[in-house]
């Protein structure tokens, strides 16, 4: 086992008195003219140093990274897709987790990829599994699983765009195809497809692909890449958590497969990789790649926090979006209790949508994504959200977990998440533009007894939040 750091040297400037908490770190992984440096902490516990960085190698584009790698006509689909998401300064060089993980992963070796969120891990993992399937084998050679319907969806369309048949290519040529295997979808059409020629790449709920597998109707010997995406969420789920080791243990082994475990944040990590040698859920020689330790959001985001009352909330809300008038924003509600269902109350989100409806007048549309709709609705709430202009998305934590929406700037904690880690997915839905300087923001509308919860959260995660007065 091997942990790999990214980090890069601070400047010296003067440390205000709410950022004493850091002044113990020597690095600082924003500073943009500084060298990166790099660790590895291996199992035996011996110590070795990977030298900086060359100016030569801190330049290297994404195509040079992974040439020799990934197939060429991938490498320039990614260059347009890319180019077209993130306007002209796209992925021409690499994020930081893409220069520290890709090396590592077109070595062979298992990794576990824990940056920020929005910093390009899907990328990442989409050009390993590129680089090792053979498109002329029927047999499914990549599996990517993930916690929900909506990440599912975009990481599909992602892994479909780079897929694409080259254009000069001969009409004999076979292309790369990738399923969706999703909650919520139709099964037996995707029984058909599977008999009738397996696809290269599966993309996979792991309730939907543990019914396939029971049913025996494909299986993972073929499998070359098996990419678990979201892993803290789905270790920490319930009713995921046995599947999800059934696969990692019974449908395959790590003899066979390049493992890939991904996540913004991965409590006690230490412990976890510990856990993935001891379990054989990874082999013994798995990499922890992570990139910016220090901070681990985005330092594009300004936080800050009002108080008011319960019974104030609404109408708080609607001042501030009044104030802020946000083009694209995300209003993140706690979802609705047990006890308040069965006492017949209408959800909180229900109540803010129809009061935002009845009250707010800025142009952006006012939408809902919560877990409870049905399948069919949550999707076309996202693709109206895609598609607009404006928007503004009542969402419970549904939201929090790979959704990309990159032209949010305005995060609104209607209710406060329930843990740090809660707090860190719903702000990493903005600021998620690669090397763009957009100030985006994260409001929290707590009560007086929050407000030591929210100081947690700070001192968890290393921010400093602003009290703001309307």
């Amino acid at each position: 086992m091997a942990t790999l750091s990214a980090t890069q040297v601070l400047p010296l400037r003067p440390v205000s008195s709410v950022k004493l908490r850091r002044a113990c770190f020597p690095f600082h992984s924003r500073s943009p003219n500084c060298r990166f440096f790099s660790s590895i902490s291996c199992a035996n516990q011996a110590l070795c140093s990977i030298p900086y960085l060359s100016p030569s190698q801190e330049t290297r584009t994404l195509h040079d990274i992974c040439q020799g790698f990934v197939p060429e006509h991938v490498l320039q689909r990614q260059a347009r897709i890319m180019s077209q998401l993130v306007e002209e300064v796209g992925y021409v060089l690499p994020t930081d987790i893409q220069r520290q993980a890709l090396p590592t992963l077109f070595s062979g070796r298992d990794c576990i990829l824990h940056a920020q969120t929005g910093s390009g891990k899907t990328l990442a993992y989409l050009l390993l599994i590129f680089s090792v399937i053979n498109i002329q084998r029927s047999a499914v050679q990549a599996l990517i699983v993930v916690p929900t319907r909506e990440l599912g969806m975009q990481v599909t369309k992602v892994a479909r765009m780079l897929a694409a048949k080259p254009m000069e290519s001969e009409l004999e040529q076979k292309c790369c195809t990738v399923m969706a295997l999703l909650d919520g979808g139709i099964l037996r059409r995707h029984k058909s497809w599977l008999k009738a020629e397996p696809p290269t790449v599966v993309v996979a709920t792991i309730g939907s692909l543990c019914q396939m597998l029971e049913k025996r109707i494909f299986t993972l010997e073929s499998m070359r890449v098996l990419v678990i995406d979201e892993v803290d969420f789905l270790f920490n789920s319930s009713k995921q958590v046995s599947s999800l080791r059934k696969l990692l243990t019974s449908y395959s082994t790590i003899s066979n497969r390049h493992t890939v475990f991904v996540s913004a944040s991965i409590p006690q990590h230490r412990r976890f990789v510990h856990d993935c040698i001891q379990q054989k859920w990874t082999k013994s020689d798995v990499v922890h790649v992570h990139v910016n330790p220090i901070e681990p959001m985005p330092a594009c985001i300004h936080h800050r926090f009002v108080i008011c009352g319960k019974n104030r909330r609404q109408q708080t809300l609607l001042s501030l979006l009044q104030s802020d008038a946000p083009v694209s924003g995300i209003i993140f509600v706690s979802e609705q209790s047990e006890k308040s269902k069965k006492a017949g109350n209408a959800p909180s989100t229900t109540l803010l949508i129809d009061f935002l409806k009845a009250s707010y007048t800025g142009g952006s549309e006012v939408l809902l994504l919560e877990e409870d709709m049905n399948f069919n609705l949550r999707a076309a709430s996202l693709s109206e959200v895609r598609q607009g202009s404006g928007y503004l998305l009542v969402s419970t934590d549904i939201a929090a977990r790979g959704v990309d929406l990159p032209e949010t700037t305005h995060i609104y904690n209607y209710d406060l998440p329930r843990t740090a880690i809660d707090y860190l997915h719903r702000a990493g839905r903005t600021g998620r533009k690669p090397f763009s300087d957009e100030k985006c923001t994260v409001t929290n509308i707590i009560t007086p007894e929050e407000r030591f919860v929210l100081q947690r959260y700070e001192n968890e995660l290393m921010f400093n939040c602003e009290e703001i007065i309307i």
